[in-house]
């Protein structure tokens, strides 16, 4: 039998042999279903958002997989932090192991929490972000409150919150993967859309993703009237360094050159990973990919280490938010490396600046 992650990354790889699957297919019209009517709700007023007293800005997208939200949210909180604002970082805190209803990851100073009480992505904000607070919830208003009473903030960012529409939001960023926007076009668990395209006519601002580069958005997978008028930006991942097992162990990405990698990493696309890697080293040896949010153990460690010795690795190397995880196997993680990632917006990060704080003024 087939396990749920297994699953979840056959739909992102498009998987004809399992999207041929009919219960999957019934499925995916039963959400679709059950999302727009939820939807139509706010839409019409049935349902209200919930005002916080501060500005609030949500990065979110449409479709499940990485769009480079996590790099998104960084730019943005270490943008507003220059220029006089008090942000904070609100997240769901997807695969950690706290319970209550809400906890703070960061203070702005310290790190409060590991990955597996909150979650890779908040603890990796909070390792990338100083003097900005990282607060984890399931109900975003009740963390936006204690943001807000505890750290004085003035801006809050909530963290992959596109369809989280119990809280209102001054600015809703959506990221779209330049290459395939919508996926196959089809919900979950037949695609990977989490509500039908029309949403994006909630957006004040797209900003079409790569990872390569290529900016270009996919337009032959576009139609016009799935794209409100709203600001479009086109923006990409880029490496910038490697970031070793302590803080001041930090290498440029020239020393990559010539040499034999291994990589691992538990991301929702990694095959992405395996593409910024390629023109960077001389020669991947071994790459392995673990499914999205991978809780690793002992045994992966094991055979990690296996695997890259038998291949004559020189360097051993993984994602920022793997990296983070593995921080509970300290011999390890002093043996590995973290390629550090930045959100870049093309053509001139100005002009997104330009709108973001025009936006906050208003």
């Amino acid at each position: 039998m087939l396990k749920l992650n297994d699953v979840a990354s056959r739909i992102l790889r498009d998987d004809r042999r399992l999207l041929r699957f009919s219960p999957l297919l019934l499925a995916s019209f039963m959400y679709r279903g059950a999302i727009s009517l939820r939807n139509h709700f706010y839409d019409a007023g049935i349902l209200h958002a919930q005002r916080m007293k501060c500005r609030v800005i949500s990065v979110g997208n449409i479709i499940v997989g990485g769009t480079g939200k996590t790099p998104v949210v960084i730019m943005l909180a270490g943008m507003l932090k220059e220029h006089g604002y008090r942000p904070a970082i609100l997240s769901r805190g997807y695969g950690g192991k706290r319970e209550g209803r809400t906890g703070v990851v960061s203070d702005g100073h310290d790190i409060l929490m590991g990955a597996n009480e909150a979650g890779d992505e908040p603890v990796l904000i909070a390792d990338s972000l100083k003097g900005v607070p990282v607060i984890i919830g399931k109900e975003r208003s009740l963390a936006g409150k204690l943001a807000v009473k505890r750290f004085g903030t003035d801006v809050l960012i909530l963290d992959d919150a596109f369809q989280h529409r119990r809280l209102s939001r001054d600015i809703d960023i959506v990221l779209l993967d330049s290459e395939k926007p919508f996926g196959n076009g089809f919900m979950l668990p037949r695609g990977g859309l989490r509500e039908p395209e029309k949403g994006l006519q909630r957006a004040d601002a797209i900003i079409f993703t790569s990872t390569e580069g290529n900016t270009e958005p996919g337009t032959d997978n576009i139609h016009a009237t799935e794209i409100p008028q709203v600001p479009t930006f086109r923006g990409y991942r880029k490496a910038r360094g490697l970031v070793g097992g302590e803080v001041k162990d930090t290498l440029p990405l020239e020393y990559l050159k010539g040499k034999r990698i291994c990589a691992f990493s538990g991301i929702a696309n990694p095959d992405s990973f395996r593409r910024i890697l390629e023109p960077l080293c001389g020669e991947i040896t071994v790459f392995i990919p673990f499914p999205d949010h991978h809780v690793y153990t002992g045994k992966d460690i094991e055979h990690i280490r296996e695997v890259c010795r038998k291949s004559r690795t020189e360097l051993i190397l993984t994602t920022g938010k793997d990296g983070i995880k593995l921080i509970e196997f300290p011999d390890f993680f002093r043996d590995i490396y973290r390629l550090r990632m930045e959100m870049e917006i093309i053509p001139s990060s100005l002009n997104f600046e330009e709108y973001i704080l025009t936006r906050l003024e208003t």
